[in-house]
């Protein structure tokens, strides 16, 4: 399993959501993408892009202050 990590780090909306999208692109499914963010508004934005797109939040988690969501590619990326 492929599992990638996408620094959105002081970035602001919509910018974390462009950036996990852009690195989903050709990946295949079931690959994970992890990203990073600090704009707290990724907690809404990520996963609401995931299920339109058909992929999957694996987990959520906030660690120092960080945004962490891991996202499972699925069947269309």
């Amino acid at each position: 399993m492929t599992r990638l990590v996408v620094d959105a780090r002081r970035l602001l909306c919509p910018m974390p959501v462009i950036r996990v999208q852009d690195r989903v692109k050709g990946l295949p499914p079931g690959s994970q993408v992890e990203a990073i963010c600090t704009d707290p508004g990724a907690l809404n934005d990520i996963p609401a892009w995931a299920r339109i797109s058909g992929h999957k939040v694996m987990e959520t988690r906030t660690e120092d202050g960080e945004y962490i969501i891991v996202v499972e590619v699925g069947p269309e990326s």
